[in-house]
């Protein structure tokens, strides 16, 4: 069984047992999270069930494994013959959930 998910601004296949990576949640490691935004459940002999914008009654429940930071990414700015360069960085902030059920 699997469903989709929305979280953060994006869309996330997930099935059970599955760890993925989304954008930051405010909620600590080892804590419980419940997605009631769910577009679409599917499963092996299971009817297909697509949300009109989402499922009634569906719910994915995960925990939240950690609290973690990207790999940096550089930002360099250059225009040619202005003397004008700038130099930065930045780390994204994630939440990494391992799916525990799915409940349609």
């Amino acid at each position: 069984m699997f469903a989709i998910i929305k979280t953060g601004g994006k869309q996330y296949r997930v099935k059970q047992g599955e760890t993925l990576r989304v954008e930051k949640l405010p909620v600590e490691a080892g804590a419980t999270v419940e997605f009631s935004e769910v577009l679409l459940v599917a499963g092996e002999g299971a009817a297909l069930k697509i949300g009109q914008p989402t499922v009634a009654g569906a719910k994915v429940v995960a925990k939240v494994v950690a609290q973690e930071r990207g790999p940096k990414i550089t930002i360099f700015k250059f225009r040619r013959r202005k003397n004008y360069r700038r130099k930065s960085g930045h780390r994204q902030a994630y939440t990494a959930v391992r799916i525990e059920a799915i409940q349609a």
